[in-house]
């Protein structure tokens, strides 16, 4: 789950049966919007998609150790037995082949969230998720302004993602907004009101949109700013059940969090300290977790002990369940506990909560 950078939101949006089956080669790239929902925009966008299988694949191929942690690996490159029917045709295989090998060249050197070339690309991708084409040829509003060869590739790619993969993916994708939808209905609101009060802030005035991917970055999830977008696997199996509604609101709170980091790097300042990484991303963990428990969970739910563990049933937050804290931030999590959480509870103020935390540091 992170932080990005420039995007465009699109102005055409399908509400689209959760339960319509994926429409025809010819209409394969499903807008998906699911209804009017509060607080976010939730799609399932055909190039998109694309884009990310093919970012995985070769990051798969370049470097297999560092493939996505805990994400399904299958692709259109699939191993079978030998009197097995192959996943794809010769000609289809050589498709993808050249689509990954140009990825590899291109973009696996290259971080989703750091790179602004991967962040215009991803914002151009979904903005033309109504199109069946990214050059123009047939309609010219579809030209999707992509270098050349990049649009050769993704065109030439697309066929065999539609025919292998696309309906796996969309499905997952269609699965995972159907689930998360209703709470995001009912507590959208509620939730989004609550954060950017903690963060003395507003919640953004748009809905924020939200790609829904087989494949995110090695987090599962990622944000980009300028326009605010959020990017979340459905195969991730982090951001699963009643864990999606938080990773929603994660990634949504990237967009909000900016006083609380100006204000760690200020009160630092006037101490003569060092900023202290990710002390800012810790709190945000911390924070949404806290908000998002008891609407998930039991009311004896608690906040936890020390060592990061929430004991006792209910819900668990996203940060604790992942061992988050035991990983480098076990420190940080003290500090929240015992310095964020009255603020938190109505104790101690926005000022005085950062201050303590920074002096104690």
């Amino acid at each position: 789950m992170t932080c990005r950078a420039p995007a465009r939101f699109p102005l055409l949006l399908f509400a689209l049966s959760l339960l319509a089956p994926v429409r025809a080669a010819a209409q394969a790239q499903n807008n998906f919007g699911y209804g009017p929902l509060p607080v976010f925009e939730l799609h399932s966008g055909f190039w998109i998609n694309l884009h990310h299988t093919l970012y995985h694949e070769a990051r798969a191929r370049t470097d297999p150790a560092q493939t996505d942690k805990g994400v399904k690996t299958s692709g259109p490159a699939l191993k079978t037995a030998q009197d097995a029917k192959p996943a794809l045709t010769p000609a289809e295989q050589h498709v993808w082949d050249d689509a990954v090998a140009y990825y590899v060249s291109n973009y696996a050197a290259k971080d989703l969230l750091f790179s602004t070339e991967l962040i215009q690309l991803k914002d151009q991708l979904g903005d033309f998720e109504d199109c069946d084409e990214l050059s123009g040829r047939n309609r010219r509003f579809c030209d999707a302004g992509l270098p050349a060869r990049l649009t050769q590739v993704l065109e030439a790619a697309a066929p065999v993602y539609r025919a292998h993969l696309w309906p796996e993916h969309d499905r997952a994708n269609r699965r995972w907004i159907m689930r998360v939808a209703p709470l995001v209905r009912e507590q959208g609101v509620g939730l989004s009101e609550r954060l950017a009060d903690i963060y003395q802030t507003r919640w953004p005035r748009q809905k924020i949109r939200v790609d829904v991917t087989g494949y995110a970055d090695r987090t599962g999830a990622y944000t980009t700013a300028d326009p605010l977008r959020v990017t979340i696997s459905s195969l991730d199996p982090r951001n699963q059940g009643a864990a999606a509604l938080e990773v929603l609101f994660h990634e949504g709170s990237h967009g909000i969090a900016e006083p609380v980091q100006a204000a760690i790097i200020r009160e630092c300042h006037q101490r003569d300290k060092a900023i202290p990484r990710d002390l800012w991303h810790a709190l945000v963990f911390y924070t949404t977790g806290e908000v998002i428990r008891p609407v998930l969970g039991s009311s004896d739910a608690t906040v936890g002990d020390q060592d990061g563990s929430v004991p006792g049933g209910g819900y668990t937050p996203y940060a604790v369940r992942e061992g988050l804290y035991q990983r480098g931030w076990n420190d940080y999590f003290k500090l929240l506990q015992k310095f964020w959480q009255p603020y938190l509870d109505g104790h101690a103020s926005f000022d005085d909560a950062i201050a303590r935390m920074v002096s104690a540091l």
